[in-house]
């Protein structure tokens, strides 16, 4: 991976933790070919903005907290309760539609529920 700018690596370290949830602080340096201490400013800096929780040490690493989805839902969590109650009462290709919005715009702790109906 090329240097990037500091925004960019930063946008790098929580989509890395979006799809991991945990990550290595010295695996994230060598990943960015910078060094630790750039590797904890920016864990640091982005703490002030995001639920991050870390565990300093020779092997320290970072987590995003539980639950946390970077990209917030489009839908609330009522709208989305109300389309699982009632996606049964869909047809099938109205059911498929819903179920591809709440994939796309739903909360990621829904997706067990969403799975039951898949297709």
């Amino acid at each position: 991976m090329s240097k990037l700018r500091a925004n960019e690596r930063r946008a790098e370290i929580m989509r890395i933790l979006e799809c991991e949830r945990v990550a290595k602080m010295t695996n994230l340096a060598a990943r960015f070919k910078v060094s630790r201490q750039t590797i904890l400013t920016d864990i640091e800096i982005l703490m002030a903005s995001y639920p991050i929780e870390t565990i300093r040490g020779r092997y320290g690493h970072v987590k995003l907290q539980e639950g946390y989805a970077l990209y917030q839902s489009f839908l609330s969590q009522e709208v989305q309760d109300a389309l699982l109650r009632n996606l049964g009462k869909f047809d099938e290709p109205d059911a498929r539609l819903i179920v591809g919005l709440l994939r796309a715009h739903g909360s990621k702790h829904n997706l067990v529920r969403i799975e039951a109906f898949a297709f």
